[in-house]
């Protein structure tokens, strides 16, 4: 009996992915749960295991192809031994017919598909899974609303992005004209004015650049600026980071940053938010994960630090240096990148004096941190060397005023200067 294996959900907001390598080939014996494939979504890439023992008896995708959850991956011919595999539930829509391989040149997206008209439920009781009633909330979408292709009734994550996006309003056309196509620079390498180079975007960065256009373009965005003297919290974190060191972890400034966030978060709840415009409501956190930008060779990867406020600064002295290596080495996990309520984004290392960053929507608020170095403060009557370290804040202006901005960057400075305050009021 052959069965056809298809590609699982790969995660909330993740609607397709890239094959980057198949694993097994046509008369291959594989077992339940074997690693079949690996696959490259806009921020990681995800091993595959196949739920279904047997013999490989078609290969149904190629290396490099864009393949939609439900597609149909490998045709096993299922063992006599093994059970009769069910799928956890329908698939959204038939399978598809094999993708065209890209072409060069862009081309604009095809139009949705009309949804299938189905009967719904009560009011109330639309089909979705909690992961998808969080995406329409985030999303401010009304699920009553949303058509689906599902003979059940079941509302998906693809219909609610698919919905949000027809109500997005349209970006208004530039008044210049557009750019001279580069088509016939594909051919000859060069361009009117000498040679060039073309080269292809990955899919970390042509997903990042869709998502920072579309939190650009419909979220109001400020940044606010404030300087922190981090003089004796340094000289903490010098005492103890060797310590740190030796069990396996490194004590960075962003350590306590963290630590401060959470306690900020309480007192400023907005900043850890998200904004429902289609109810007109404001979405408060009660947990605090917060993402931490690494930059890595392949582009920015924001894995998640899942509830701070119940770690220590040592719990996240270990933590942060394994989850950036994992960033490096293209070895996060969906699940590590999803859930962020709150981000900081640390170039500090780089260098520069401050920069405003884009928020990563759905989130409402972003900190930024520059380069610390030593200047002259004036303190009872002399300058004295201080060390002081820049800060930014980008935050969703619908939501945040620039008071409400100011006393919390402010609050954040402050208990960055004093923590051992910041533990007493607790």
């Amino acid at each position: 009996m052959a069965i056809e294996f298809r590609l699982p959900e790969l995660g909330e907001n993740v609607s397709s992915a890239t094959i980057s390598k198949i694993l097994v080939n046509v008369g291959d014996a594989v077992s339940a749960n074997q690693i079949v494939l690996e696959v490259e979504t806009d921020k990681a890439v995800a091993e595959i295991p196949c739920t279904i023992a047997g013999t490989v008896a078609e290969v149904r995708v190629t290396t490099g192809q864009n393949v939609k959850a439900g597609t149909v991956i490998l045709v096993i011919a299922e063992s006599a031994a093994a059970p009769a595999f069910k799928e956890p539930e329908p698939i959204p829509s038939p399978p598809p017919p094999k993708e065209v391989p890209p072409v060069a040149a862009p081309t604009p997206p095809p139009p949705p598909k009309p949804a299938v008209t189905v009967s719904r439920p009560a009011s109330g009781s639309v089909l979705a899974s909690p992961s998808v009633r969080r995406l329409a909330r985030s999303m401010g979408v009304d699920l009553e609303q949303i058509p689906t292709a599902d003979p059940s009734g079941r509302v998906t994550a693809q219909d609610v992005m698919a919905f949000a996006q027809s109500k997005s309003a349209p970006v208004p056309a530039p008044a210049t004209p557009a750019p001279t196509p580069i088509a016939p620079a594909l051919e000859t390498g060069q361009d009117a004015y000498g040679p060039i180079a073309l080269e292809p975007m990955n899919t970390v960065r042509r997903k990042t650049a869709e998502h920072m256009t579309l939190a650009w373009t419909t979220i109001p965005h400020v940044t606010h600026f404030d300087k922190a003297d981090v003089t004796e919290l340094e000289d903490v974190r010098k005492k103890f980071a060797k310590q740190i060191e030796a069990q396996g972890g490194r004590l960075t400034l962003i350590c306590f940053v963290l630590k401060v966030l959470a306690a900020a978060f309480q007192k400023f709840p907005k900043f850890n938010a998200s904004v429902d415009m289609e109810q007109h409501r404001i979405i408060l956190k009660k947990y605090f994960n917060i993402g931490v930008a690494v930059d890595t060779p392949n582009g920015l990867l924001v894995p998640v630090v899942r509830n701070v406020e119940s770690k220590s600064i040592k719990d996240l002295a270990m933590e942060l240096p394994q989850l950036a290596e994992k960033a490096r080495v293209r070895k996060l996990a969906l699940e590590d990148m999803q859930g962020g309520t709150f981000t900081v984004s640390n170039l500090g290392g780089l260098g520069g004096t401050g920069f405003t960053p884009v928020l990563n929507a759905p989130e409402v608020a972003l900190l930024a941190m520059s380069r610390s170095s030593v200047a002259p403060v004036y303190r009872e009557g002399v300058f004295v060397p201080r060390l002081i370290l820049p800060l930014g804040l980008s935050y969703d202006h619908r939501i945040i005023d620039g008071a409400d901005a100011a006393r919390f960057l402010r609050f954040v400075a402050e208990a960055l200067e004093k923590p051992w305050v910041l533990w007493m009021e607790e």
